[in-house]
C-alpha cells in the first residue's frame, strides 16, 4: 500500500503520515511532485519481457512523453538474489539531485523515495501501479531495501539516462531505512 511519512529533516521526528492515495497525491503535488496511479491494458506476469511491459503501458507512457518531453524509456528491475543488490542499494542511498526529472512507474514490487524539501523529508512508499516524478534539482534518495523486489519503467529527458549529482550530505544515514514487511 502506498504511504507517506513526513519527517523533520534534522531529527527524523514524525510530523504526519497518510495511506490515503488522494491525500498522498495532494501532499506531493504541494511540493511539485507528480504522483499518479496507472493501470495496464493487459495483465502483467512474472518474467514478462521488457518490450511487453512497455507495450502494456504504452498509452500512459506516450501521454507523459508528449506532456513532459521525455525521450528515453526503459524497464529496470531487481530481485533479492541479484549479485550486485548491496552495491546497487548503496548507490541510490546517498542524497542527490538530477538535472532532469526522475520518473519511476512501479510495475511490480515496492521501494521508498525520500524527498528532502526545505526542512522536511517526505518518505514515500511506492508500490505496484504508482508513478512518481521527482522534479529536477529536488534533493532525494531511494531505498530498495536489503532484498529488493521491483520492476520499474523509467522515463528520461536525457538520452544517457540516470546521472546523479551527490550533495555530500549524511542526511540519508540519519533517517530510517526501508525494511519491507515480510
Amino acid at each position: 500500500m502506498s504511504a507517506i511519512h513526513i519527517l523533520a529533516d534534522q531529527s527524523a521526528e514524525l510530523i504526519g503520515s497518510s495511506t490515503d492515495f488522494t491525500e498522498i497525491q495532494q501532499i506531493l503535488n504541494g511540493i511539485g511532485v507528480r504522483f499518479e496511479r496507472w493501470e495496464a491494458d493487459r495483465e502483467i506476469t512474472p518474467g514478462m519481457a521488457n518490450e511487453e511491459i512497455l507495450e502494456a503501458y504504452s498509452r500512459e507512457i506516450e501521454r507523459l512523453k508528449t506532456e513532459e518531453g521525455y525521450v528515453t524509456v526503459d524497464v529496470m528491475g531487481l530481485q533479492p538474489d541479484h549479485p550486485d543488490r548491496v552495491a546497487l542499494r548503496e548507490k541510490f542511498l546517498s542524497e542527490h539531485t538530477h538535472s532532469e526529472d526522475e520518473v519511476r512507474f512501479m510495475v511490480d514490487g515496492e521501494g521508498m523515495f525520500y524527498l528532502h524539501v526545505e526542512d522536511k523529508v517526505y518518505q514515500v512508499h511506492v508500490c505496484k501501479d504508482d508513478l512518481i516524478s521527482v522534479p529536477a534539482n529536488v534533493t532525494h534518495w531511494f531505498d530498495m531495501g536489503p532484498a529488493p523486489r521491483f520492476t520499474a519503467i523509467r522515463l528520461f529527458n536525457n538520452p544517457e539516462g540516470w546521472v546523479a549529482n551527490y550533495t555530500g550530505s549524511d542526511i540519508a544515514d540519519r533517517h530510517p531505512r526501508f525494511e519491507p514487511a515480510a
